[in-house]
């Protein structure tokens, strides 16, 4: 199992390429945990990172969209809000419920989700515009 950092993924701006890389790096670290049968132990961890992550990681690409008058930010802020919003509804329920293997692969699924629609396609995006210097 595991999944890796490829230079596909990059959009050109090492910041944030360099915060995709260590999200890409937790997901395996959960992803490696399930197969060794300690996924609701590292679903805690993740949890605690990614509290921190959304909020620093997002808030780094809208200032950079902002900067760059970038034409496609409502769309992809928007995105973000719906990722946080999933992520508090994971961790409301693993608050109330208690941290279960259910979770564990709902937080799985969330997080390939948004790697294959998010990081590769609309992150992408947002790295193209970037590169082609349009104001």
């Amino acid at each position: 199992m595991g999944i890796e950092w490829r230079e596909s993924l990059s959009i050109g701006v090492e910041a944030i390429d360099n915060q995709h890389k260590e999200l890409l790096l937790r997901f395996d670290g959960l992803l490696n945990a399930c197969q060794a049968g300690h996924g609701i132990e590292e679903l805690k961890k993740l949890q605690m990172f990614l509290d921190e992550y959304v909020h620093t990681h997002f808030n780094a690409e809208e200032a950079l969209q902002r900067l760059h008058n970038y034409p496609g930010y409502q769309a992809h802020r928007a995105e973000h809000i719906y990722f946080i919003e999933q992520l508090n509804k994971l961790k409301s329920e693993t608050a109330t419920e208690g941290v279960s293997t259910h979770h564990v692969i709902e937080t799985n699924n969330m997080l390939l989700k948004w790697l294959l629609n998010h990081i590769s396609k609309v992150d992408m995006e947002l790295g193209k515009f970037l590169r082609s210097g349009t104001p």
